[in-house]
């Protein structure tokens, strides 16, 4: 399933509003991607995990299931990226789509040239994912807590570690870097490869997540320390 090009990625539009669908696609056909469209919910699931395409453009409120419950049936088959649309800003909504595995989300009205660059962006980090690991630096213990990135696989006193691709991705970052406090902005542009805008709490959702799959203190955390108006830090050892 490997995208040779991320400019010719194969999209699915899950969205009912046919004519906001019909710009989208029409946009980003125009920019050299493959777009189809579901206009319903109760057939999304089915379509996803059977044409299996390089990205998910999901709609949170849909006729006949709606796109939460549709991201959590196909992401323990489905691992290329799942951007998610929000009819509103409640922060409600954003947490809910990347507690149940979305990579991305955007809220409506959507910008076109915004919503290119973000699947740009995932298609790029897809790629990346789907090449040949680096030999050197390709597992990390610390302690009980062992992550290799060849298997894209993370282990908690041998136990594996259920992570989303985008949990993942954030934790490997964490702990490549261990002891250097990463600032948002630097997080976000090496997994997202956009600016940060200041607003975005993907990050922060991502790190409260991750910490009680690995074993850290949620209130009080010890491995992944926020670290006040500077980012997150890795600690090495305890």
């Amino acid at each position: 399933m490997a995208v040779e090009n991320a400019e010719t990625g194969r999209i699915l539009i899950v969205e009912d509003d046919e004519r906001l669908a019909g710009l989208i696609q029409e946009y980003l056909h125009n920019n050299g991607l493959q777009v189809s469209i579901e206009g319903h919910g109760a057939k999304a699931t089915e379509r996803i995990l059977t044409e299996y395409p390089d990205l998910v453009i999901l709609d949170l409120m849909l006729p006949g299931e709606d796109g939460v419950s549709i991201c959590r049936k196909v992401r323990r088959h489905f691992q290329n990226p799942i951007l998610m649309l929000t009819a509103r800003t409640d922060d409600l909504d954003e947490v809910l789509g990347l507690e149940m595995g979305a990579d991305d989300y955007m809220a409506k009205p959507v910008r076109p040239r915004v919503l290119l660059a973000r699947i740009r962006a995932l298609l790029r980090r897809k790629t990346a994912e789907e090449e040949e690991p680096s030999p050197e630096l390709s597992c990390l213990q610390f302690g009980s807590l062992m992550i290799d990135s060849s298997m894209r696989e993370a282990w908690l006193n041998n136990s594996s570690i259920e992570l989303t691709s985008a949990e993942f991705d954030l934790l490997w970052l964490l702990c490549s870097n261990a002891g250097r406090v990463l600032s948002r902005e630097e997080i976000f542009s090496r997994l997202r490869g956009i600016e940060y805008d200041g607003q975005d709490r993907s990050i922060d959702v991502r790190i409260s997540r991750i910490r009680p799959k690995i074993g850290d203190d949620p209130v009080h955390p010890r491995l992944i320390k926020t670290v006040r108006s500077k980012g997150y830090l890795f600690v090495k050892s305890n």
